[in-house]
């Protein structure tokens, strides 16, 4: 890693400090706010800036741009600390553009470390005030794009922790900023993350240390468009990529993304209509995918994936993702209980489609939908909406999980914990007669023998094939014990074989391809113009 830094800086330096229009590499006197389109951020921190002005800190440029500007991000590495909103970075300005010029190069970093040891894993060197990484706070047209955000940790009560984050509000926040304005804080609309990298390398000697990092890349009661491409996040607590609290009206796409070495690889709670994951992949997470009713979201429940004003149609898709090796029991964890080994799961969901994926080497199940049961909320605007409340006991909010169609989908080595009911498919009703419109499964198939499943025959139309419109699957105890136990080790059951944790087992960050014109798009600048044509900016390996 300290080769690797020093052949960074030594190309960078090379790059700025022989071109011969440049005279000398000392920041200049702080940027003129009236300045263009484009402001430049440079710390000097692992290279020399270039000549001209220029913010050191992404929080000034940030702060001083206006809508539509962009904000170009020298490489370095960048301790930001908002004390005042319990962030990094805090941006409520619409339509900006963050773009660091080097993906692994531009990192910001909420740990104390030195610049020579980024994202470190020792906890003498973290910063345990709970804060976010990047928040974009009800901001609409802001991207993000090309840059590593690490080490934004969690407080008690699984506060904050989330590195990089669009957000719509929730309860737990105030507007403090006298900037913010009625256009910035109208709500969140449209927003883009690309080639982004989020993780957290910190390693507590206890396991259920209350300063883990949460979520990686996070999008919170937002309506779109909304894209996040071509993006990684592994180590976290809670969820490597999450969409949630938007109803039916989230208009996402996640595309061409990994979320690996977590507790869930994607999180999506009460969040639907035209949302779509594709073409990604969860691995090596303790639960690949959750799709999830909860009843204490700020948007209220149900998950739903019928799209806007229909009746049944659904515009949540799952499709031609690879869910691979979903087990591990050491992805760090914090205040949830997914299910060990399981590959996809739906909870308590509806409407929902799950197509075209390859899903493999899951220790329980592949695909698992089933009904949830949550505690009534104590929020002002959540009381069970879409759930059957005080079911099955007081105070509890039953979701069941209803419309879902699992089909055309790829098996392998599914179930290999080979505990009861662990198979590639498994549906689990906790009514005795299942709720119309029944989940349906078809044409999925094994490539490693015949395709198992719980119940027995699952795409059997007595079963639960097409044309699914027999009873359904009824309430099956043994399948109930299994996914407890599964999910909380606390298991009622003889010889459980479900992983406990014992570690935490981080995933280092891999190279990872970058943009390949980081500055595409840009408006003509000084900036662009020295990088485009004079720098060799390496993506490098293991962090």
């Amino acid at each position: 890693m300290q080769a690797r830094r020093a052949r960074f800086h030594h190309v960078l330096t090379a790059a700025v400090c022989g071109l011969l229009f440049i005279s000398g590499c000392t920041s200049g006197a702080h940027p003129d706010k009236r300045s263009p389109s484009v402001l430049l951020v440079c710390n000097g921190s692992t290279a020399r800036c270039p000549a001209g002005p220029h913010f050191r800190t992404v929080q000034e440029a940030v702060s001083a741009a206006r809508p539509g500007q962009w904000v170009l991000i020298w490489p370095g590495v960048y301790h930001e600390n908002d004390p005042a909103h319990h962030a990094g970075v805090w941006i409520t300005t619409a339509r900006l553009h963050i773009r660091g010029l080097s993906r692994d190069g531009v990192i910001i970093d909420g740990s104390r470390a030195p610049a020579d040891d980024p994202c470190p894993s020792s906890p003498a060197l973290q910063d345990y005030t709970p804060r976010d990484g990047i928040v974009v706070w009800r901001a609409s047209g802001v991207s993000i794009q090309n840059l590593t955000v690490c080490n934004y940790l969690a407080g008690r009560g699984a506060q904050h922790g989330t590195q990089i984050w669009w957000a719509n509000g929730d309860d737990s926040r105030t507007l403090t900023s006298s900037s913010d304005s009625p256009a910035d804080t109208a709500g969140l609309g449209a927003f883009t993350g690309s080639y982004l990298t989020a993780t957290s390398m910190y390693h507590p000697a206890d396991i259920h240390s209350q300063h883990l990092a949460e979520f990686g890349i996070f999008a919170r009661g937002a309506h779109g468009p909304g894209v996040i491409a071509d993006s990684y996040a592994a180590n976290m607590a809670n969820a490597a990529f999450y969409v949630g609290a938007c109803g039916r009206s989230c208009n996402t796409v996640l595309t061409r993304d990994h979320g690996t070495g977590s507790a869930i690889g994607y999180l999506g709670t009460n969040s639907g209509g035209r949302l779509t994951v594709e073409s990604s992949v969860f691995d090596r997470n303790r639960t690949g995918v959750v799709l999830l009713s909860l009843n204490t979201d700020d948007l209220p429940p149900p998950q739903d994936g019928r799209c806007p004003a229909a009746a049944v149609a659904s515009c949540t898709l799952l499709e031609r993702n690879q869910v691979l090796n979903n087990d591990n029991a050491n992805a760090p964890l914090l205040g949830i209980s997914p299910a060990v080994g399981t590959g996809i799961e739906i909870s308590g969901g509806s409407f929902d489609t799950v197509t075209g994926n390859i899903i493999s080497g899951n220790g329980s199940w592949g695909v698992l939908v089933n009904d949830n049961i949550d505690h009534l909320s104590v929020q002002q605007n959540s009381h069970c909406q879409g759930g059957t409340p005080n079911a099955p006991a007081a105070g509890s909010c039953l979701f069941a999980a209803t419309g879902n169609r699992i089909f055309a989908n790829t098996f392998q080595r599914n179930g290999g914990f080979r505990n009861p009911t662990n198979s590639d498919l498994a549906v689990l009703s906790l009514a005795a007669v299942p709720p119309a419109p029944r989940n349906c499964f078809f044409g999925n198939h094994s490539v490693n023998g015949p395709l198992t499943s719980s119940p027995a025959s699952i795409q059997e139309r007595a079963t639960d094939g097409e044309p699914c419109n027999l009873p359904g699957t009824p309430y099956d105890v043994k399948l109930l014990h299994q996914l407890n136990c599964a999910a909380t080790g606390h298991c009622d059951i003889a010889h459980p074989r479900y992983p406990g944790q014992a570690t935490i087992a981080y995933t280092p960050v891999p190279q990872l391809q970058g943009m390949p014109d980081p500055c595409v798009s840009v408006p003509s600048n000084r900036y662009c113009l020295l990088f485009s044509r004079h720098s060799v900016l390496p993506e490098g390996p293991d962090r």
